[in-house]
């Protein structure tokens, strides 16, 4: 595993020397698109082979108690690197709240099996160096899909293999068994927490690479925002009548993007389309007019 995120590493730094060079991709934000569309159907392969079905029998085998309890546990870790980088970009109270919350969750939650913090009413939080670097200034680079371990960019990928994967307990467990068997519960844990997300995706996409695409830097957009994305020129959508949507099409009202619309859209697992409340569409960002397509062609 150690070799594999090593020989990603390399690859991220000759993108990173050679300029990433255009492959003639459609998308400015995804020059290498043509090795990215390969590296994407690889990982799919693999995911729908191995991940899925893997994913698939954990869930049929163990209850949602224990599913719940493996989930938290591994979150639970994360905190101190959440808290650390709260405090490198500034914002010191969030800092301060994941700490307490790590303290809670190990010491009150059983080593975080429980996640008693968030009744305390210290929410979790999601944040990386690539989100820090972001906040510093740095631009993200363009958009790269590795074999095996998905969608990033290039800031983020150069993050993610270095100090994240430093401030990682389980890759930086010396007993090699007990780092392997963490590593493999963790993936499968967050693959079967995204089943039905996959199986909408499968369902919905007209270009699954596409969408996948857009979705990802959409979501990292949010997240380096903390649910506030600076606004950019949407292409509106000119609709007379009201949309008719399909009896199972959630509509999520409201004026994007607002936080608790930006979380309806990143957590609810039902087709979702955004209305101005009276049946027609709001201006709408590339995926979520995609999305918006999708919905209206009835899935």
């Amino acid at each position: 595993m150690r070799l594999l995120q090593r020989s990603i590493m390399l690859v991220l730094v000759l993108l990173f020397a050679s300029g990433c060079a255009s492959t003639g991709g459609s998308d400015p934000r995804d020059p290498l698109e043509s090795f990215n569309r390969a590296m994407f159907s690889f990982n799919d392969g693999v995911d729908k082979t191995v991940l899925k079905p893997v994913a698939e029998g954990y869930r049929a085998v163990f209850p949602s108690m224990v599913r719940t309890g493996v989930a938290n546990f591994f979150s639970n870790l994360e905190d101190f690197w959440i808290a650390v980088n709260q405090l490198l970009q500034g914002k010191v109270q969030n800092g301060v709240s994941d700490g307490a919350r790590l303290l809670v969750n190990t010491t009150i939650g059983i080593l975080g099996l429980f996640d008693v913090a968030s009744e305390f009413g210290l929410d979790k939080h999601n944040e990386d160096f690539g989100q820090t670097l972001a906040v510093w200034g740095i631009g993200s680079g363009p958009y790269v899909v590795l074999p095996l371990f998905g969608s990033t960019t290039l800031r983020d990928g150069l993050s993610r293999f270095t100090l994240d994967r430093r401030a990682d307990p389980v890759v930086n467990v010396n007993h090699v068994p007990t780092r392997n068997t963490l590593f493999a519960e963790r993936l499968v844990s967050k693959r079967a927490d995204l089943l039905e997300l996959g199986n909408v995706v499968d369902e919905a996409a007209l270009d699954k690479y596409s969408f996948s695409r857009d979705a990802y830097l959409q979501r990292r957009e949010s997240l380096i925002h903390d649910g506030n994305p600076p606004r950019s020129p949407r292409a509106e959508v000119d609709v007379d009548e009201p949309i008719k949507l399909p009896a199972t099409m959630r509509v999520v009202t409201g004026t994007y993007p607002t936080p608790a619309l930006l979380s309806e859209l990143s957590t609810n697992l039902a087709p979702t389309v955004v209305s101005d409340g009276d049946g027609k569409p709001v201006s709408l960002g590339s995926s979520d007019a995609l999305l918006l397509t999708r919905a209206v062609g009835g899935l």
